[in-house]
Parts: C-alpha cells; structure tokens; sequence
C-alpha cells in the first residue's frame, strides 16, 4: 500500500509549507517514532519543490557519508561531486556559495551523521549563526532520545535556533477506514491491532485478513514485526534490558507501581526516571480516576499505551519459546480467545478519545477519563467499587457525561443503562446542579431497547 497521500498529515506539510514561504531561510527539525513516516514526508516535501537536496545519512564513515552526500549535491549543482571536501563546514560553506537559488536540503537520519562526527551540531549551529545560508535547512531523526540530545537538549548547541520543531505523532484511528477500506467495526480492530504507524498499515494490507497477517507479521519469529519492540527500545533507551522488563511486567496486568517494583525487584522510587521514559515517548500512560490530580494522585495506574507493544508483551513474549518452536497455531489459539476483550481496552481509548474536547449533542466536553472508587448505596454500608469507562466533565462545568463501553455481541442495552443509572446515583465527584448525561457506546446497534438511551456506535466513533 503506498502511502504518498501522507494521510492525516496535512498539519505538519502546512506547517512546513508556510515556513518555507517565509522571507529568511529556516531551520527545521522533524523527529519522531521509527517507521512513523518522517521519510515519506520528507520526500514528498523534496518532490513537491522544483529544486531540492535530500541526503539519507548511514553508519558508514564520515569521509563516505560526505561523499555520497556530495552526489546528491550534484543534482542540484553541477560538478559538485568532483571535489573531495576535508570536513563538513567547507562541505557546506561551498555548497552554500555555489547555489544560485534558495532550495530546500533534508537531511534524514541526522543521528547517523553525528555519530560519524560528534562536531557536526557545532558546525551547523556556526553556519546559522552566521545567517548566511541560502537554503533551507531540514534535519530528521527517528532516534528521539538522539535528536532530543543533539537539538532540543539545553546543552545541544543547536537548541532554539529550530525555526519549526514538530514531533509527528501516530495517524488518528479514524484514518483506518480510509487507508483499509473497512467498515468500522474493523477498522477499530485493525487499530487495536497495529496502532497509527504507516508502515503496520503497510505490512497488514500484504495479506488477506487480520489473523493471516497476525500469523505472519507477529507471531512469525521470521515476521518483520517480530523484534519490532526491542528495536525500538535501542533507538530511545539507554538501558534497554530494564524497559523491556518494565513492559512486561506491565504487559502481565501489574499496574500499580507498587505491584511493578515488586515484580522487578526495585524499590517503587527507583522507577520514577525509566516509567517517565516511557511515558515521554508514549509507550506506556498513567491513569488517575476522574477529578484526581495527576501529579498527588496515589491511585496511579500503568499501562501500555501503545498497540503494537501491547500486543507483543500480552500475546508474544510469554510465548515466545513455543513460538520459535513453531508452534503459531498454538499461540494463535490463546489470541483468539483474548482478541474481543484486547480490542475492548482499545474500544474503550478511543471513546474516551472522541468524547476530550467534542460537541455531543450540543454539549463542548473537557478530557475524559476513567474513574474507579467507592460508592455507597443504601445498601452496601461498607459501599461498593465501582468503575467507569468513561467521565468527562463540559467546558463550562454544567454538565458531565458518564459511559459504559462494550465490545460483545448482543448485549442488553436496558441492562446496561440500568446499571449505569444505579452507579450515577451515588458517584461522588458530580457536583449540585450538575446535569448528568448516560452514554454507552457499543459494538453494535442493540435489537431492542424498552427505554430511550443515548448510544454511540464505530459508526460515530471513527468517523
């Protein structure tokens, strides 16, 4: 599946495009997740000039990364390509003086460059300094932890020189349909699946249907997604062993931090730095119910937030043994049974998702969230926990949603919404005068219903 329509990136070409079209030249940093579709954007940025350079740097040395740079040069300026350069700043210093025009010059992969030439921000930051270039400077990166260090880092010496810095983020779920073609039912199991990386879209429209590409794209210890995680883990961790440990004891259900130090053996404060890691690059989140403050909360919850690892930790990891036996259809067996309750905690993200800062049926929603704790019946003197998918407050605080997701067949829509009226009886958080709003957003349509109730379905939800 090609991907040259850069779907949902629009904001980040028209960013890009309005900097370019300013009066002085612009230095601009693109990073992000690998396989996130920096590159394709890039280049159709490059294709969409008339005269642009885009070099895609390696780890091979300095002298050869220059070189094979210089050819690229070469296409814009003649000749270019038959001078060996000593260093980068006579590299870039004839370059510059030998350009007739302003142009666009994007360098990919900019963390390979730097390790062939730990000098090479310095000589960039003198050349801007200089403000004498002729052409428009883009660096990109998918190392974050790398490009955070030689650009956005206090201590880099090309931090706050960056023009633009955007940081592309995973393809919006409501995109799924369009890039599969599916109704959406699938197209929220897709994403449950694969996430909002370009390139997971790409290797699952290689095959006919979900399981034949979960077979053969996870669960394959040939497959192209199989160490997917630990390459990632490379590029923005340093200590690799201790966030793959971190993510599997999350991925086996321990989500308090409590309950992971223990696991991992540490005490709970020595974790703080790496889960923030990981939080920073948006691999795990941390919950806190509904009305908590996030930063004094001690009812924090962990999970991983990102489909792909989710995937890899729940169903690959704890079989990984049996999977290198070859035996898939044993394992395949264990995620078909968990599949509909996997894709129900996704359901339940991307309902929440469409409820922060929409307008149902009139109504402007702050952040939604979950919310876990007590209530207290007349019946249940000791009271009774509860939980709830989803509650958002509205902007001007006259209002709050409440919502119960599913993702099961058949379910009792009345049942649901009785449930959900008992538990708003009691909630503690709703405040005097607040008019209270039941949601449930279900798979699909219920068949019957004896009362009026507000129900979403992927319909709404993905649209």
């Amino acid at each position: 599946m090609e991907y040259n329509r850069l779907i949902d990136r629009k904001a980040e070409t028209d960013r890009i495009t309005e900097a370019l079209k300013r009066e002085n030249t612009q230095f601009i940093v693109i990073y992000g997740r690998r396989r996130i579709g920096k590159s394709t954007l890039i280049k159709y940025l490059v294709n969409s000039q008339e005269q642009a350079i885009y070099f895609l740097s390696d780890t091979s040395t300095e002298a050869v990364q220059r070189s094979a740079f210089a050819k690229s040069v070469a296409t814009v300026i003649d000749g270019f390509d038959k001078v060996i350069y000593p260093d980068w700043e006579s590299f870039f210093r004839s370059m510059n003086n030998q350009l007739s025009q302003r142009i666009m010059v994007c360098l990919d992969e900019f963390p390979y460059l730097v390790k062939s030439c730990e000098a090479l921000p310095s000589i960039i930051q003198k050349l801007l300094n200089e403000k004498i270039l002729k052409f428009d400077f883009v660096l990109c990166g998918s190392s974050q932890q790398l490009m955070h260090g030689y650009v956005l880092n206090r201590q880099s010496p090309l931090y706050g020189l960056a023009n633009e810095i955007i940081k592309m983020q995973p393809i919006a779920a409501q995109y799924m349909r369009e890039a599969m073609e599916c109704d959406a039912v699938q197209a929220v199991e897709e994403f449950a699946i694969w996430g909002g990386v370009p390139r997971y879209w790409e290797l699952r429209r290689d095959y006919p249907d979900t399981k034949t590409a979960i077979r053969k794209v996870l669960l394959d210890p040939q497959g192209p997604l199989m160490e997917e995680p630990q390459r990632l883990l490379r590029d923005d961790m340093r200590d690799t062993v201790q966030a793959s440990t971190l993510l599997t004891i999350i991925g086996n259900g321990a989500n308090k931090l409590s309950e992971i130090a223990s696991r991992a053996g540490k005490e709970a404060n020595s974790l703080s730095e790496p889960l923030g890691k990981l939080r920073d690059l948006g691999y795990i989140r941390r919950e806190v119910p509904f009305g908590d403050n996030p930063k004094k909360s001690k009812k924090g919850l962990y999970h991983i937030n990102d489909s792909l690892l989710r995937f890899h930790y729940q169903f690959i990891v704890p079989y990984r043994s049996i999977l290198e036996l070859g035996k898939i259809d044993t394992v395949m067996q264990v995620v078909e049974i968990q599949l509909p309750q996997f894709i129900g905690q996704c359901w339940e993200l991307l309902c929440r998702d469409y409820v922060s800062g929409n307008v149902i049926d009139g109504i402007a929603y702050n952040v939604a969230s979950r919310w876990w704790g007590k209530i207290f019946p007349p019946e249940e003197k000791d009271g009774k926990m509860v939980e709830l998918d989803v509650v958002a407050e509205s902007i001007d605080k006259k209002h709050i949603l409440i919502g119960e997701c599913k993702w099961t067949h058949n379910d009792s829509a009345d049942r649901l919404m009785e449930t959900l009226e008992q538990k708003a009886k009691y909630l503690p958080f709703i405040k005097k005068g607040q008019q209270v709003h039941l949601v449930l957003f279900m798979k699909e349509a219920p068949t019957y219903m004896n009362e009026e109730a507000k129900i979403l379905l992927p319909e709404d939800i993905m649209q």
